[in-house]
Formats: C-alpha cells, sequence, structure tokens
C-alpha cells in the first residue's frame, strides 16, 4: 500500500513536529554520545544523524520500537488454516488485537479466551460408513497455570445419544502451549477465572430458562390450542445436553468452496440423511448434532442439515431462519425459510436442496376464489429461529398455507427477547456452542473416483450377464457421450435450470444408427460404494432391462461422474445404457 506524495508529506511533517516537541533528537544524542564516541575513531567525534541511525540499528533499537508500533484495526479475527477433518479436532477463532504478527497474546489474554476445544471421536467400518462415538468439549486453559506451559490430563469419553451415559473410553491428552509463554498464571488464578465463568454460566442459564418459562405461559394464554405446535425452545445435542435451538446456528461463511446460496443448498443436500437411532418403540429419537460433529460423519438428521444451510445462507447475507413443524402425516420436520427485502418469502428443503415461493392462501376468500396450490410437502409451523431471534407462531392456525410471515406483526408471531437469547447464544457467551469450524476443501480427486467406480461397475455389470449366460461388449465413445447428459443433471439440480440436453440428443441421434433402440438410465447417489450403488441400480426394472439387455448388436455403456464439495461429500451421477438392433 502506497501513500499519495501530499499524504506523505503530511505525515513526514507530523511526525518531525512532534519528535521536535519532545526534543527526542536531544536525548537520544545525550543517552548514545558516550557510548558512540568510543566507537569513532579520535579525529571523528562530531556525531552526525547517519552516525546515530547506524549505532541505533546495530543495538536492535530501532527494531524494538518498530515491533512496539501498534497498527491496530477495530477487529482482526484470527482463524486457524482449514484443513481435513481429523476424528480429534482442535478449533478456536477468537477476535484478538494484534499489534505484530510474531508476537503471541499473553497469558492474561489467553485465560479469557473461554472456547473450549471441541473433541469428536468417528469411527469409520470398511464400507467407509461413519459411526459418531463421542463427542467432547474440553476445557484447555489448565496448561496456563502449570509449569513450563505442559500439563496432561485424563478424560473419560462418555457415548452419544441414547448412550450418553455409557462410558466408551478413557483418553490421555499432553497439552503444551507454543510457543511457551513468557510469564504463566498461578493454578490458583486459573481455577478462580474458572469458578467465576462456571458460577456465571449457571446464573445465565437460569435466568434464561425463568424468562422462557414465562414466555411460554404467556403463548399459551394467547390460544389453548397453542400446547399442540411445535414450539421447540431447547433441544438435547448429541452429549444429551439441552441447549437453546438458536444456539445452533450462527452465519458460516465458506470461503471460496461454494460460490453461491443454491450451491451450499446443494452442499448440505448431498450430505448424508440418517434419523437418530432409537432403542425400543415411542417415535424418534430427539439429538441435534453440534456442527462439527455432523461435518465429521457426513450425514445427520433434517434438523442438522436446516441448521447448517441456514448458517450458510446467513452467511451470504441472507434474512435466514430454521422453520420447525410437520410434513405429510403430521410427522415432525425442520426446514430453511428466507425473507426477501421485496417480502418474497422462499423455503428451502435443506435434504433435496429445492426451493419453493411461499403465497398464503386466505382461507376467508369465496370458494369461488381461485387460490394458489401450494408445492411444498410442508403442513404446519410451531416456530421459526435464527441465531438471534426466535419467534412462535400464534396465528389462529398453524397451517403453513395460510401463515403469513410477516414476523414483524406481534399478533401473528411472538417473540422473544433478542437480548435474552443473546446473553446464552451470541458468540462469546460463555453458554453458546464453541466457534463454527472452517469448511474444509475436498480431498477427493473426482476425475480418478469416477473412473475407479465406472471400472468396478464395468466389472460388477461383466459378472451379473455372465450370471445369466450373457455375453457383454461395451463401447467406450457411447460411454463417453453419457457425460454431457451427467454434466447437465448436477447443474439442474443446484442451479434449477436445465441446459445442454439438447446437445446431448442431438449426439446420441447421431451414435444410434438406424433400425437400432437406445436406452439410458441416469441415477444419483451420495456415496461412493459401487457395490452398493449397483445393487440400488438392480431394484429399478427400467435399469435391470437395460443391465440384462438382449437382442442382436447388444452394445453396453456406463459413465459415472462424481461433484466435489466440501467436507468431501459429493454427488455421484450413474447412467447406464444400450443400444441394440430392433428385430421384430
Amino acid at each position: 500500500m502506497s501513500l499519495p506524495p501530499e499524504k506523505a508529506s503530511e505525515l513526514k511533517q507530523l511526525i518531525h513536529q512532534q519528535l521536535s516537541k519532545m526534543d527526542v533528537h536531544g536525548r537520544i544524542r545525550e543517552i548514545l554520545a558516550e557510548t558512540i564516541r568510543e566507537e569513532l575513531a579520535p579525529d571523528q567525534q562530531h556525531l552526525s544523524t547517519e552516525d546515530l541511525i547506524k549505532a541505533l540499528r546495530r543495538r536492535g533499537i530501532i527494531d524494538d520500537v518498530m515491533k512496539e508500533l501498534n497498527f491496530v484495526t477495530d477487529s482482526v479475527e484470527q482463524e486457524l488454516p482449514s484443513s481435513p477433518k481429523q476424528p480429534i479436532c482442535f478449533e478456536r477463532q477468537s477476535t484478538l488485537k494484534k499489534s505484530d504478527g510474531t508476537r503471541m497474546a499473553d497469558s492474561t489474554t489467553m485465560l479469557s479466551i473461554s472456547d473450549p476445544i471441541h473433541m469428536v471421536l468417528i469411527k469409520t467400518d470398511i464400507f467407509g460408513e461413519t459411526t459418531l462415538v463421542a463427542s467432547y468439549f474440553l476445557e484447555w486453559r489448565s496448561v496456563l497455570g502449570s509449569e513450563n506451559g505442559v500439563t496432561s490430563l485424563t478424560v473419560e469419553l462418555m457415548g452419544v445419544g441414547t448412550e450418553s451415559k455409557v462410558s466408551v473410553g478413557i483418553l490421555n491428552i499432553k497439552l503444551e502451549m507454543y510457543p511457551p509463554l513468557n510469564q504463566t498464571l498461578s493454578q490458583e488464578v486459573v481455577n478462580t477465572q474458572l469458578a467465576l465463568e462456571r458460577q456465571k454460566t449457571a446464573e445465565k442459564e437460569r435466568l434464561f430458562l425463568v424468562y422462557a418459562k414465562q414466555w411460554w405461559r404467556e403463548y399459551l394464554q394467547i390460544r389453548p390450542s397453542h400446547n399442540s405446535r411445535l414450539v421447540k425452545i431447547f433441544a438435547q445435542d448429541e452429549n444429551g445436553i439441552n441447549r437453546p435451538v438458536c444456539s445452533y446456528v450462527k452465519p458460516l461463511r465458506a470461503g471460496r468452496l461454494l460460490d453461491t446460496p443454491r450451491q451450499a443448498a446443494r452442499f448440505v443436500n448431498v450430505l448424508g440423511y440418517e434419523r437418530a437411532p432409537v432403542i425400543g418403540g415411542g417415535g424418534k429419537q430427539e439429538q441435534w448434532c453440534t456442527l462439527l460433529a455432523f461435518l465429521c460423519r457426513n450425514k445427520g438428521d433434517c434438523e442438522d442439515h436446516a441448521n447448517l444451510l441456514c448458517s450458510l445462507l446467513l452467511g451470504y447475507g441472507l434474512e435466514a431462519f430454521v422453520c420447525v413443524g410437520t410434513k405429510a402425516k403430521g410427522v415432525p420436520h425442520a426446514w430453511v425459510m428466507t425473507c426477501g427485502t421485496d417480502g418474497t418469502i422462499t423455503f428451502w428443503e435443506s435434504l433435496t436442496g429445492h426451493r419453493y415461493i411461499h403465497k398464503p392462501t386466505n382461507p376467508d376468500e369465496p370458494p369461488v376464489a381461485e387460490q394458489p396450490k401450494p408445492l411444498y410437502p410442508y403442513r404446519t409451523v410451531g416456530c421459526v429461529f435464527n441465531h438471534q431471534m426466535f419467534l412462535g407462531n400464534c396465528q389462529p392456525s398453524d397451517a403453513v398455507e395460510t401463515c403469513v410471515f410477516d414476523l414483524n406483526d406481534e399478533s401473528k408471531w411472538k417473540p422473544m427477547s433478542e437480548e435474552a437469547i443473546k446473553s446464552v447464544c451470541a458468540p462469546g457467551a460463555t453458554t453458546s456452542l464453541p466457534p463454527f469450524p472452517p469448511l474444509c476443501a475436498s480431498t477427493i480427486d473426482a476425475s480418478v473416483t469416477s473412473n475407479e467406480i465406472e471400472m468396478q461397475l464395468r466389472l460388477l455389470v461383466s459378472e451379473h450377464r455372465k450370471d445369466l449366460g450373457l455375453t457383454t461388449v461395451w463401447e467406450d465413445q457411447l460411454s463417453y457421450l453419457l457425460s454431457p447428459a451427467l454434466a447437465s443433471y448436477e447443474f439442474e439440480r443446484t442451479t434449477s435450470i436445465s441446459a445442454g440436453n439438447e446437445e446431448f440428443q442431438d449426439a446420441i441421434r447421431r451414435a444410434v444408427p438406424d433400425g437400432h433402440t437406445f436406452k439410458g438410465f441416469p441415477i444419483h447417489f451420495v456415496y461412493r460404494n459401487a457395490r452398493r450403488a449397483f445393487a440400488t441400480c438392480l431394484r429399478s426394472p427400467f435399469c435391470e432391462e437395460i443391465i440384462c439387455c438382449r437382442g442382436d448388436q447388444v452394445r453396453l455403456a456406463v459413465r459415472v461422474r462424481v461433484f466435489t464439495y466440501p467436507e468431501s461429500a459429493c454427488a455421484v451421477w450413474i447412467m447406464f445404457a444400450c443400444k441394440y438392433r430392433s428385430v421384430l
């Protein structure tokens, strides 16, 4: 960064005036006169400015002064560099004033950083399926009071969900400060700080619980039927701890990994869907995962998908909320809603990536009036929330198709105090979850993986046809011609825009001779297990007809295209095709 000449001149003048006013030159000369003259020759006892500068630089004084000059921005966010997720992950993002990149925060400043280390333990089987084993929040600040900045800890890891009271193992941890602190704190100071924070946290949680109970009583007094609505103020995380739902959502920026909100919706959509396991009957198990646990295992329930998508949309500057309600047959569900500046309400289904524009129907209109038919699968909505707001639906009906989403109208939506939410959910609040980890770039090589799956599928198809007494002849050119179709399907899933289909159809017409028949079957997966995908394809009668095709001059083709997304999530498109001579 270069200053304009007039600004540089003005800056020099200000510095000169300040130095002259304080007589800095005179003081420096007096202090250094004796020692510098000893270094000069007898005939060079006159001290020039150049002599002084050389002496100051040689003694390291200029370097020390420059280090002490604080060029401080309003807020400098220190982020750990993004790296591939490990089963145990240390992440800390704290806003600190810093004056020099080589200088470390002192022990007192670090003691004020209350974010714990979030460790997640994942089990991966031979088929690549992941299971969440344990999730632990480690209080790391005990190392600030240990000698030499090194300490060892032993922690007991507990299970998750229904097994949150069951021990899964012991973990021995060694913590070391690097670079070492210039001054360590006494263990008594550290323990006192932690005790005060626990006391403060408990008081904040108690006050919020008292407020939430009062808010709920007022909500029920509006209409007794509100008791049956899905108004969810708290939700249990993977450790069975009740947290305000607002703490599961925070603005999340994807850096350069995702370019648009719709691409973010596609990324969330390709993360696997898995309901929390239930032991015995009794309906759905309650479990909302923290973001790190969700990303580490690459799958979760609808609430996990909705929380992540809402966080990403907030990061893109949209006014986004998580909606809690029901879909068909009264099944509880969560999805995302954005409010446009023009009043447009858009629903985002995080499990499919589909978007729906909401136009409420008016139940008071006469039956002859044409009402818009909703295309979305949602039936009722009980509440909406994000990282700052929580609103309960207090309209006469909670049916989504008749709801008006004017969130500023308190006769339709009862808000919670934003100050109360901030006290337990704002960044830095000791009751809130630690800062969200940055998304990691994919470690999957799309072209290599596509080729590997394609070769495996060719082998599986050949073996399957051999068992049926059929020979298999592959046509590489026909396989290659399927690529544009797969790219077009993924583009349409991401943008809702269809493009490139005309060129694909024209190429196929040219590749299939007169008197021959062409059949193709595309299918989409979010995993890379070729054998599992093949078994699924065979369950489709149309795909089985292609794979088991009989006829004259049968030529088979298969094309695989893997599209990678952050966190090593991927969309896998497979297309089986055949062409054969039609015989009457």
